[in-house]
């Protein structure tokens, strides 16, 4: 999707990398309403790709159930070495953990949540946009003029 940022320029944005633990589920939980949304994504043109280092034992269930495609990535160089395989400049990532940090480096965009398990600092600092909620995060990449507004100088 291509988004006309004022002030910035052109974002072509294709991919989209989720965390799995902490950003699309809560205390193992999938967040309410993330499949409704990922289907409105797709619909969109995005790709849609679930990087987790698997910590709970739930990936294979949880992407399955979205439909997407997930990575084993158990450290913040694994992550980073498969956003490599794609293409990083057309690439949002949305996470919270230090883990997603090495990735947030390489994307062209960067999101993180502040959810119930909360964001790492550096992660934070490293981000382009901050939000509440993975929900609000998604909302963000279907409404082109939230995101504009936001990322506008």
């Amino acid at each position: 999707m291509t988004y006309d940022v004022p002030g910035v320029g052109t974002l072509d944005l294709q991919t989209i990398i989720l965390d799995l633990n902490g950003t699309i589920s809560v205390h193992g939980a999938l967040v309410e309403e993330v499949q409704e949304r990922l289907t409105k994504l797709k619909e969109l043109g995005y790709k849609i790709v679930l990087f987790t280092g698997n910590t709970r034992g739930d990936a294979d269930q949880m992407a399955a159930h979205l439909g997407i495609e997930w990575r084993l990535a158990k450290s913040a160089e694994d992550k980073r070495d498969e956003v490599l395989k794609l293409n990083p400049e057309t690439c949002v990532s949305i996470g919270n953990g230090l883990i997603d940090l090495e990735l947030m480096k390489v994307v062209k965009l960067r999101i993180v949540t502040l959810q119930a398990e909360g964001v790492h600092v550096q992660t934070l600092l490293a981000s382009d946009v901050v939000v509440p909620t993975i929900i609000d995060a998604l909302d963000m990449l279907i409404d082109s003029n939230v995101l504009v507004a936001t990322l506008r100088r």
